[in-house]
């Protein structure tokens, strides 16, 4: 077994419990040379007084060195580990997750597998999907996928390893059946009444925004006789939430004409009128600049974009795309209006994101009061030793 001693001084991050552990804070590592070159091989992490700190995962093309799987000594990185953090994992969304089919099951470092997501898409008969993005859980792939099965009862695993974090880990982009049978081109899934069919194989992440389950549920509850502007709408999950609550008319803009015709074809399955909605293939920056030259207001608006920073080196240029936006939607927005805004960069803080959406109101000329803080649903835990999981972050605005 490798073993990685830090600097000295470098073991306070880790006695305060933080699962990362950076190039920079290793002063050598001690194992045979084949155990060095093997990503995901475990290794005793010890101070440089020799403490024992951790066991963790070794990645040796990551600028995230060493990821760690247990700060406990009598805890060995084994089958029966596995088993057990996945039976623990699966026993939190069962107590905790209603009104859905569509579950984060393994949400990382928070369920104690660093760099793993594992979501289930439609029950016992439906697919397990998951991402394997470290060397770690890579190394442990066939018992972790044994354990997803035997705990949920779910025989169809498929793999969706094709995040750009793959390449960043040295290792290949890779999507494919690992258990079962091939997803089918639409898996449907119910949340909150509204029924979706989720294109596992080729869609958003593992096919479908499951973080957003309780702020689509928010947006249905204030729908009801609004004008709706869903910005980045994708397959229309706020759209169609909206639509049940009630909403009287509702724009869907997104730059992607195969996820709008998903979306029409869900508001068909769900029975919505369709002449309470309408989709837009366009630029949302550009449409948002066509509908304020035009005098449109709305009553809700949602701003849900992708990714603006994918690192801390671009978080000036996403925090001026972020203002732009958050400044043209305040101006559309009616007096009383709702606001539902979002970032899911990692790399931008929610104090940072409040300080945008503030000046973008400043330089919109307009006031608006914070009626919530947003985030993740209960499926995707926050840790108080990891805030690096508190990725989605959001406000809800009222213009006044």
């Amino acid at each position: 077994m490798l073993t990685i001693t830090l600097k000295p001084g470098k073991e306070k991050s880790l006695l305060r419990r933080h699962p990362w552990i950076f190039p920079t804070a290793i002063e050598r590592i001690d194992g045979k040379p084949e155990e060095k070159n093997k990503p995901g091989a475990t290794a005793v992490v010890q101070s440089a007084s020799g403490q024992f700190l951790a066991r963790a995962a070794y990645s040796p093309a990551s600028q995230i060195r060493a990821r760690i799987w247990s700060f406990r000594d009598n805890e060995p990185v084994d089958h029966a580990l596995i088993k057990r953090r996945v039976k623990q994992a699966v026993a939190y969304r069962v107590e905790n997750v209603r009104d859905t089919d569509a579950i984060r099951l393994v949400f990382g470092e928070a369920d104690g597998f660093p760099g793993l997501v594992a979501d289930w898409y439609g029950g016992p008969s439906g697919y397990l999907v998951c991402q394997f993005q470290s060397a770690g859980v890579e190394a442990w792939k066939a018992a972790i996928v044994k354990a997803l099965i035997d705990e949920t009862g779910c025989p169809n695993v498929y793999e969706r390893s094709d995040a750009s974090v793959r390449e960043r880990e040295g290792m290949p982009l890779v999507t494919g059946v690992l258990a079962g049978a091939e997803p089918p081109d639409e898996t449907p899934v119910t949340e909150n009444g509204v029924r979706y069919a989720v294109d596992i194989r080729r869609g958003h992440k593992t096919g479908f925004y499951i973080d957003q389950r309780d702020n689509r549920r928010l947006v249905m509850e204030h729908a009801s006789g609004r004008e709706m502007l869903n910005c980045f709408c994708y397959t229309g999950g706020f759209s169609l939430a909206a639509l049940k609550g009630g909403a009287k008319h509702v724009i869907s803009v997104d730059s992607s004409g195969e996820a709008l015709a998903t979306g029409k074809r869900n508001m068909v399955l769900n029975g919505f009128d369709d002449t309470r909605a309408e989709w837009r293939d366009a630029d949302v920056f550009k449409e948002l600049r066509s509908l304020r030259e035009q005098g449109r207001r709305f009553d809700l608006i949602v701003l849900d974009p992708p990714k603006f920073a994918a690192s801390p080196q671009q978080v000036d240029r996403a925090a001026r795309a972020y203002k732009d936006i958050n400044l043209l939607g305040l101006q559309l927005l009616r007096e009383g209006g709702l606001l539902f805004t979002y970032s899911c960069s990692g790399a931008i803080s929610a104090e940072l994101f409040q300080k945008i959406i503030a000046g973008a109101a400043t330089d919109a000329g307009v006031d608006a009061r914070i009626l919530r803080r947003l985030s993740a649903g209960i499926d995707h835990p926050m840790t108080t030793n990891f805030p690096e999981g508190e990725y989605l972050k959001g406000l809800l605005l009222q213009r006044i």
